[in-house]
Order: C-alpha cells, then structure tokens, then sequence
C-alpha cells in the first residue's frame, strides 16, 4: 500500500470574520460554540476532520484584530501586531456545518484549569466575534480496509465529524477516551464502525487510557489505515505501538497530537 498523504490543503483559504451566535454546555468537558453570519458563505466544507485556524481576542482586548493576509503571509502580519492587539490562535475542527441556515459548530473540550481557547469559550456569548481561516482534513485514508480511529476528549470532536463522513460501508475500531460519563456523546456512525467510549476513572493523563486498550485489540487483525488524535503521548505511544509491536507501515499512520501535558497554552 503506497505511503498515505498527511493533510489536504483547501483550494483557497480566506480569513473570514464571524459571530458567535450561541453557545451550549454540552456536558462537564464540552462546550459547543455555533457561529454564524454572511461571511460565512465562503466557506468550503471538505468534511471529516476539516480544521480552522480560530482567532480570538486575548482577555482585555475591546475587539477583534485579524491579519489581512488569508495566504501563508497572514503568519509574519500576525507577529508583527503588537501584543495588545494580537489575538489568540488556537486549531480546532468544524464539528458540523449548515449552509442552509449559515452557521457552524465548533465544539470545545474544556477543563478549569485550561489555556485560553478553554476560557474564551466558556466565556463567550453572542455577538462575539472570531477569525476562521481554514487549514484542510487530515483524516485520508485509502478507498478500500479496515481502520482505527482513536482520540481523547480533545480530538473527539474531530472523531465524531470523520464518522459521521465516512461511507456506509465503513469497517473501524474506532477507541473514544472522555474524562466523564457525561461527555459521551451520540454518535451516527455506520454499522461496521465498532465505537466504544472510554471513560477515565482515575488519575491517568488524556489518552493512557486508550493506549492500554489499544494493546489489547486482536494482534492478528491489524488496522490497513489509522488516524489517531489528542495528547502527544498518544499520538506517538499509539504510533510507536502499531509499527513495533503490530508491524504496521508507518506511512499508513496519521498521528496528531493536538496539545501536550504541562503546557499552559494548550487549549
């Protein structure tokens, strides 16, 4: 099987500017923000786990200041804005967007004692503006075999939009890790996605959990395609896991770790 591409850029990336209309407590981790407005209609879904740059204002800034440039140069417009006006950039999935009613959803994992993205979503309320420039998918797997899916509360948003995408024929393991009951979530998957929600009990960081039942799956039936998501040590332990002990093609793992333990700016 030929080495599996990591991200599909979209054709054309605009930075858009739009509102927060509402927001929803979802459960204890998870915050869901629906955004809205005109600009909206230039926004290309690409589905599964199709990723946007959010812009935020930093707490004490009286509004939103955005780049100009919606190309690769938005970057050296961004570090040359002062650090009162810069805002917060954080990735995040469109966990679902609705064309017809010109809105899209961008669900939060949350904690206390998380970074800005974690405060700014708690905190938001309509009218709020934020910045999305779109970044592409990263879930590209092959035509045909089975695959695994595995994510911690951070990628489980990501997780949910891939299987709502994915064909009907779908055949998956697919392991979803949340800090509590409460944060699972329903989930329209096809029949042949086996989906089995983890809930942490103890003291383990994001994502131990899952690397454990991981090392449990049928060793004779490994994955033709995984893509697995969340803590770094996830990322790499479950991609470490699959190439030395299960013999899988590196190249036919998509790792992501969306944040990593210690560092105060993640989420």
């Amino acid at each position: 099987m030929p080495t599996i591409p990591q991200r599909r850029a979209p054709a054309v990336r605009r930075l858009l500017r739009a509102p927060v209309v509402r927001t929803e407590r979802t459960s204890e981790h998870f915050v869901t923000l629906t955004l809205g407005g005109e600009a909206l209609a230039e926004f290309v879904p690409l589905g599964f786990d199709q990723c946007v740059r959010l812009f935020f204002p930093r707490e004490g800034q009286s509004g939103l200041r955005l780049p100009t440039a919606s190309s690769n140069r938005w970057f050296a417009q961004y570090l040359l804005m002062s650090q009162t006006s810069r805002p917060w950039v954080r990735n995040y999935t469109v966990r679902a967007f609705r064309p017809e009613a010109a809105e899209l959803d961008v669900q939060f994992a949350v904690h206390e004692d998380g970074g800005p993205a974690t405060r700014f979503a708690l905190a938001a309320k309509a009218g709020d503006e934020v910045g999305l420039l779109d970044e592409g998918i990263t879930f590209l797997p092959p035509d045909s075999g089975t695959q695994l899916i595995i994510a911690d509360e951070s990628a489980v948003p990501a997780a949910l939009a891939v299987l709502e995408a994915s064909p009907v024929d779908l055949k998956a393991t697919v392991l979803l890790e949340v800090g509590a009951p409460g944060d699972i979530q329903p989930v329209a998957a096809p029949a042949g996605a086996e989906v089995r929600w983890l809930v942490r009990e103890d003291d383990r960081l994001p994502g131990r959990l899952a690397l454990d039942v991981l090392t449990g799956l049928d060793p004779a039936d490994p994955p033709d395609y995984t893509w697995v998501a969340g803590e770094s040590g996830l990322a790499t332990g479950a991609r470490r896991f699959l190439t030395r002990e299960r013999g899988v093609p590196k190249g036919n793992i998509a790792f992501f770790g969306y944040w990593k333990h210690g560092r105060a700016a993640a989420g």
